[in-house]
């Protein structure tokens, strides 16, 4: 205390007050006085006392949020300091930019930024085991001895598990070959990152790709902010053309991260990006191990990590040079996060590299409606690519209307697409055929009483798995085994599958072609990352037949013995949808699908099944003509004021007491402040009603493109009451979920 009193009467206090962002759900920093290690300069990680704990926080450069005057002597004092990177400047900047956007706290964006928890802990020293160079061999020999003795002869250390794994013993006998002095326990080195060599690979362009590298490596040279869209078809090399941005910023020496919807299930990426640059980048996502995550989190924080290729959390890593971003698929639906702090990847990205004054390039097939009047505006730099770099033409599509060509009663596959998949077995090709339905049957039904299962939880119906003889709710996750009878009348064998999902298709395709080798693709088939790649690299060899996948097909996989594409439901995305981007969503989703088909030799087919043929949607994917759908959509916007010529903020109050839930957002509707150019539309109950025993109630914001949003929201939220007890209230700005 007495070091404190004479702080509080030292004419430089504020020299020794420190403002600290803890990574909580609060909007402000809190001060602390230095401690006996002396200054600290700014992004420093620290030991604080909070409350009863002590917790990590980040230095900060300046105070932030409302605080009241506190006194020296009754501040606290830092713990310690963290022997971690700091926090950069830049990132620094970039988490208040999101924190004022999207009106999430500061503290939870920073935790976004301390994502790898295990890079704040003290590190644990692993021990594996090494040969003893000319040891003398035990007298007793075993076949398995020798084969670990053989491993381990060539010098490198290894685990003890991975030892005894490779050479086919238990860790005991690794032991025994320890105590006998042949092998000897020593610390495993920290993991190094190998450095991508910008000159490993000189690659031959087309003219058109040739144009593109120009313009990319242009905007790396500039060293400035710039947005570029790449936009190619599905096949023409858009990789490999980025890939030359990505060497002309490591020749430079700067930081590259490249970020993918599906991380996880790019396995071909992390195979071309080594042969270009000579070694695997540095991947960021879900599936690495707490250990791993916090190795690289280091690893980018002091510059050893050169280039990560991460989904969208890879944003929020410590770069500490970073020279340039890219956005693989940049429609992509996944960059957009709705847990937490709600915000879109892609759009971050762009105020990241802003902030950073270095390019970014967005790259896709169909590029958003965004983008594109980005682009067409001169916001964005418009790069195209018109044609496949093998030369094959795009497929040819053909719609199969259902209402003239339906299946067989009990099937989902029209005669004209079985016969499609009939040709191409015939001629040793691949078919894919597309579902974005998990399981078998989205609704199990009581033909006695009529009775729908549902979940007890969610206002939605449960989805049969039978595989694995159970239904379950993709929403919230509950799950209960395939009943034998009807839980309202309780007739037994009364329950009847309706709808089909992707189980229901590999059963009707076993039927039709027994002798084919068929492969599903959905996330809740595949036990793991390992796994996943294991399928994808066996469908690229051509050890499968026909392909039966979810959504997951579409992410940009190539499989060169892929002939034809079939759409099971191209309606499923555009029926009961008030979502504005359905349209939208479901011409890039086909368009994607398809273009998987003939990408290496002949040129491929595609198919899709519709009630709908002479929806825009379906003409724009039969014609090939993705120009006029864009036109077409783009009017839509402009009419409905919608982005991106409109502004959209959404609002969900939720409570588990349907009243309190209805009653709380009526309230909040009538503080909403008047204003003539913005509507407030609702509250109405939510289409997805109830989620994990929660009852929700939406609210939709619509303004002009120039109107401050954030700053009407911010009075709005100022004047509702205090949110109590059970009520939950989340704001999403830009929403993509209208669920």
């Amino acid at each position: 205390m007495s070091k404190l009193l004479e702080l509080a009467g030292d004419p430089n206090a504020t020299l020794h007050r420190v403002p600290v962002v803890l990574p909580v759900a609060l909007d402000q920093s809190y001060d602390y006085l230095l401690g006996e290690e002396g200054p600290v300069e700014p992004g420093t990680f620290v030991l604080v006392p909070f409350g009863p704990q002590v917790r990590i926080g980040v230095v900060w450069d300046e105070p932030v949020g409302l605080q009241k005057p506190v006194a020296l002597n009754k501040l606290k004092a830092l713990a310690g300091r963290v022997d971690v990177p700091k926090l950069p400047i830049d990132s620094m900047r970039f988490a208040e930019w999101i924190c004022k956007y999207t009106l999430s706290p500061l503290g939870m964006v920073v935790r976004m930024m301390m994502g790898a928890r295990s890079a704040f802990e003290p590190e644990k020293v692993k021990f594996g085991v090494q040969i003893v160079p000319d040891a003398q061999l035990p007298a007793r020999m075993t076949p398995t001895r020798q084969k670990a003795i053989e491993i381990a002869g060539d010098g490198l250390i290894r685990a003890k598990s991975e030892l005894a794994k490779a050479a086919g013993c238990t860790t005991g006998v690794v032991d025994g070959l320890v105590q006998a002095g042949v092998l000897v326990d020593v610390a495993i080195p920290e993991r190094t990152y190998p450095q991508p060599r910008p000159d490993h690979k000189t690659v031959e362009f087309s003219d058109d790709q040739e144009v593109a590298v120009h313009a990319l490596r242009a905007s790396i040279d500039s060293k400035a902010f710039s947005v570029t869209l790449l936009d190619g078809v599905t096949g023409s090399g858009k990789t490999e053309v980025y890939y030359e941005a990505v060497a002309a910023a490591l020749e430079q020496g700067r930081q590259v991260l490249i970020m993918l919807p599906e991380i996880a299930l790019t396995s071909q990426f992390m195979g071309r990006f080594e042969a270009r640059f000579g070694c695997s980048p540095v991947e960021w996502h879900s599936a690495l191990g707490s250990a791993e995550r916090g190795r690289i989190w280091k690893a980018v924080g002091s510059g050893k990590a050169r280039c990560v290729v991460g989904a969208r959390s890879g944003l929020f890593l410590p770069y500490t040079d970073l020279g340039l971003v890219v956005i693989d698929e940049e429609h992509d639906g996944g960059f957009k996060q709705d847990d937490r702090v709600n915000y879109q990847a892609r759009d971050m990205a762009v105020v990241r590299a802003s902030l950073g004054k270095f390019p970014i390039v967005l790259a896709s097939a169909t590029p958003s409606i965004e983008s594109h009047v980005n682009a067409r505006t001169g916001r964005y730099r418009h790069v195209v690519l018109p044609g496949r770099f093998s030369g094959v033409e795009l497929p040819e599509v053909s719609a199969i209307d259902m209402r003239n060509d339906p299946p067989e009663q009990g099937c989902w596959l029209s005669p004209k697409l079985v016969n499609a998949i009939k040709d191409t077995l015939e001629q040793e090709r691949q078919s894919l055929l597309f579902l974005n339905r998990r399981g078998y049957a989205p609704l199990t039904l009581c033909r006695s009483c009529g009775h729908r299962i549902e979940c007890p939880q969610c206002s939605a119906w449960l989805v049969e798995h039978r595989f694995r003889r159970r239904l379950n709710c993709h929403h919230c996750g509950f799950s209960l085994p395939l009943p034998e009878k009807c839980p309202k009348c309780g007739e037994q064998d009364s329950l009847v599958a309706c709808g089909p999902g992707v189980e229901r298709i590999s059963e009707e395709v076993t039927e039709r072609f027994p002798e084919s080798r068929t492969v599903i693709l959905s996330s809740d088939l595949i036990p793991g990352l390992t796994e996943m790649r294991e399928i994808i690299a066996k469908i690229e060899a051509g050890e499968a037949d026909i392909i039966i996948g979810t959504q997951i097909v579409a992410k940009g996989h190539h499989f060169p013995d892929l002939a034809t594409v079939g759409i099971v439901d191209g309606d499923l995305g555009l029926v009961g949808n008030a979502d504005p981007r359905a349209g939208e969503r479901s011409f890039q989703l086909m368009h994607q699908v398809t273009g998987r088909a003939g990408r290496a030799m002949v040129r491929g087919r595609g198919f899709v099944q519709t009630h709908q043929a002479d929806h825009p949607v379906m003409q724009a994917i039969v014609n090939g003509d993705r120009d006029a759908f864009v036109e077409y959509e783009i009017r839509q916007r402009q009419i409905g004021f919608l982005p991106p010529y409109g502004r959209l903020a959404g609002l969900v109050i939720s409570a588990r007491d349907k009243e309190l839930a209805e009653l709380f957002a009526r309230d909040v509707v009538r503080h909403a402040p008047q204003s003539e150019k913005i509507s407030v539309l609702g509250p109405a109950e939510a289409p997805l009603a109830v989620v994990r025993g929660r009852h929700r109630w939406r609210l939709l914001v619509k303004a002009p493109r120039e109107i401050d949003m954030q700053s009407y929201l911010r009075e709005w939220l100022s004047q509702i009451p205090a949110i109590k007890g059970d009520i939950r209230l989340n704001v999403d700005v830009d929403p993509y979920n209208f669920l």
